[in-house]
């Protein structure tokens, strides 16, 4: 067993400390990765407060990772040592169901996620990536191009795929008008994926002081939702929205703006439902709410070349990981720009101090 650091609530109402516990010995197809950063996820917030039930104590979070590869299992042959490597929001599933079939095993009904599931190979719950060591099966281990910085690929591993996936499904190019609802981490990387993939991206948000930003990650226009006059000039205009936003509001603001057979997408889970969407404002253009959930491997390491190719990377603010319970605070008041990560070579401060 690998004896591992990292930081873990205890509870739901108690902040993350240093918790020591062990990661298994690679076994054949396992590749063991030092980690350098971490990206801090909302949903991390979200399950270490329990805010959507169903969280297990100690929860080590984390599943935006970038590390190197420390040692190898005797039949992996996809990875090398020191080679820059990520994992994400998964590390295993059944692999024989459609899903996993169809390479879309994020929604494999066995899926093991990077944190917080019951862990197939040892029967204790998975440890995420606030921590300095991870193990992974090959085939969740993604590769990731030394032309990325490090720390600012991280995000990639959860808000990069989340929002790159429907952006891909729905096939978003040239031709389209693209809105994109909220200017956080998953909507500042919405935002410079469908730039990048040629379409015109009109961003909405709540704050008129975040116009400037938003163009200069690659927006056409911003709209100010709370304008009803601006949000009127916008009506039944949009092939595509894709809304990022974690808090319970009004869909029918939006849906409203799609033309005939368009589709307003949901990637944030709210942690109390959103008001029923109108029926009328549906069947009357034949529009569509349809959800998506991070993407599969191979998309995953699809966007990971892409963001490689056109030099897309997260808007990062780096914290050593004693910051990790401010970051959470501030991340409720929207103070970061886009996404906090963590610096692991941080935990060695813990790990001196026993």
């Amino acid at each position: 067993m690998q004896k591992t650091i990292g930081y873990a609530a205890h509870d739901h109402h108690s902040p993350l400390v240093p918790f020591r516990f062990e990661r298994r010995d690679p076994m054949p197809t396992d590749v063991q990765i030092e980690i350098l950063f971490c990206g801090v996820c909302h949903s991390d917030l979200h399950q270490v407060r329990n805010e959507w039930g169903g969280s297990v104590f100690p929860i080590v979070p984390g599943h935006e990772i970038v590390g190197r590869v420390a040692a190898i299992g005797s039949a992996v042959t996809d990875f090398k040592l020191g080679e820059l490597v990520g994992v994400g929001c998964l590390v295993d599933s059944c692999g024989t169901c459609p899903d996993c079939h169809d390479h879309q095993e994020q929604f494999c009904d066995a899926a093991t996620f990077t944190y917080n599931t019951p862990d197939p190979h040892t029967g204790r719950m998975t440890y995420g990536g606030y921590s300095n060591r991870i193990v992974v099966d090959q085939r969740f281990v993604l590769h990731i191009s030394d032309s990325l910085d490090p720390a600012a690929a991280a995000p990639l591993l959860c808000a990069g795929i989340t929002t790159y996936s429907p952006l891909r499904h729905w096939q978003i190019g040239p031709n389209d008008k693209v809105g994109i609802v909220g200017l956080g981490g998953l909507g500042h990387m919405a935002v410079k994926f469908a730039r990048a993939f040629g379409a015109h991206v009109v961003l909405f948000t709540t704050s008129a002081s975040k116009i400037e930003d938003a163009k200069r990650l690659g927006a056409h226009e911003v709209v100010v939702s709370k304008d009803s006059e601006a949000m009127g000039k916008q009506r039944a205009s949009f092939d595509f929205i894709l809304n990022t936003v974690a808090a319970s509001h009004n869909l029918d603001d939006y849906t409203a703006l799609l033309k005939r057979d368009g589709t307003l997408c949901l990637v944030g889970v709210p942690d109390h439902a959103h008001p029923s969407p109108s029926a009328a404002n549906l069947i009357f253009k034949r529009r569509r709410i349809a959800g998506s959930l991070i993407g599969g491997l191979k998309e995953t390491q699809e966007m990971l070349d892409f963001c490689a190719q056109h030099h897309i990377t997260a808007d990062i603010e780096i914290i050593p990981i004693q910051q990790i319970n401010q970051a959470y605070e501030r991340m409720l008041k929207s103070d970061v720009k886009y996404r906090f990560v963590i610096d692991l070579a941080s935990l060695k401060r813990d790990a001196e101090s026993g």
